[in-house]
């Protein structure tokens, strides 16, 4: 049995989920690609698409945080396909997740799983200067969905 992941963001472990519910096989993040060097040949900047679907031979990227962020990743998309033009990579809007979490019921549960409500959150004990902990393994299991009973009475 191998140990689940550490994701970085709760929109990543649901996404797990879902592939894991229809038997995708998939490894998260396995590989990272150079994109920039430096003058001396050193490697400046990397990229690690989110997961690996190897039966398909495809990456997914997810980006669910506000769109005004999402710039950094276009440009580093960008180079990756013009670096490396033999990869497959498929790359998730926050538009793209909510219309998955529709399809698979889950629109309720989509505010806490994009943005940057479902971003790691640093420990406070680790104090600043450390990275923030991976959420562990997959979610715990989506809540009930709250039912509300309508009632008429006949006047």
């Amino acid at each position: 049995m191998t140990e689940a992941p550490l994701f970085a963001h709760a929109s990543e472990a649901e996404l797990a989920r879902i592939l894991d519910y229809y038997k995708v096989e998939w490894t998260y993040e396995p590989h990272t690609f150079p994109i920039r060097w430096n003058g001396e040949g050193m490697v400046v900047e990397s990229f690690a698409p989110d997961f690996y679907l190897p039966d398909l031979d495809l990456y997914v990227e997810l980006t669910t945080l506000k769109q005004s962020l999402v710039r950094k990743k276009n440009r580093k998309l960008r180079h990756l396909r013009e670096l490396y033009p033999m990869i497959r990579i498929k790359l998730f809007y926050a538009r793209d997740f909510k219309a998955l979490m529709l399809k698979y019921g889950r629109l309720d549960a989509a505010p806490w799983l994009m943005g940057t409500d479902g971003q790691v959150v640093p420990d406070p004990a680790s104090g600043p200067e450390t990275s923030p902990a991976p959420i562990p393994g997959r979610l715990p299991p989506r809540p009930e969905p709250l039912t509300t009973t309508v009632s008429s009475t006949a006047a």
